[in-house]
């Protein structure tokens, strides 16, 4: 079957439709792990805020996943497109999430009151447990910027990756087959 959408012309080539579920899947994938990267090998602690933004990915992967196997399968086209629609909504909401961050660490608007708290590991059982917990713990403010490149931080980058990300599921959708 023919795709409805051919491709799209990016620096002089022509991406073929067949390709944006793959890339879609491989770059939500790819920024998921950066992350983990980043947190685990780089050892930069996520404040509440940043750990909300991982959600989007743990829903749109999945659900992208799915529709990128019906599509192979040239099985259920009317059900993979409307998946393909659902991950692009995901992912404009993960990128209102990483504007909002960004927001708050530019001091635009505040946070959430309770995201120090939250960061600090959140109730404990006992008061012995919460002040062993608070000796440890290292508290990340979500108004704190760890880490800049060219101006952005990781907030300001996921809004980027998010709405490039819903933009390939945008494309995805519309290169649906008949």
């Amino acid at each position: 079957m023919a795709d409805t959408h051919p491709g799209v012309r990016f620096a002089g080539r022509t991406v073929p439709a067949q390709a944006f579920p793959l890339l879609l899947l491989f770059g939500a994938c790819a920024t998921i792990l950066g992350a983990y990267g980043f947190e685990y090998i780089g050892g930069y602690e996520p404040c509440p805020l940043c750990l909300e933004q991982r959600g989007p990915y743990y829903l749109a992967i999945p659900v992208a996943a799915l529709g990128l196997v019906l599509r192979l399968m040239d099985r259920a086209p009317r059900i993979s497109g409307p998946l393909f629609a659902a991950v692009g909504a995901i992912f404009l909401y993960s990128a209102y999430l990483g504007g909002f961050h960004a927001g708050v660490e530019w001091r635009w608007w505040p946070g959430p009151a309770d995201c120090a708290v939250a960061a600090a590991g959140g109730g404990a059982g006992d008061i012995t447990s919460l002040m062993a917990q608070l000796e440890t713990a290292r508290i990340v403010p979500c108004d704190e910027v760890q880490w800049r490149f060219l101006g952005l931080s990781f907030a300001g980058y996921n809004f980027l990756i998010s709405l490039a990300l819903a933009a390939l599921a945008l494309l995805a959708f519309r290169s649906r087959t008949a």
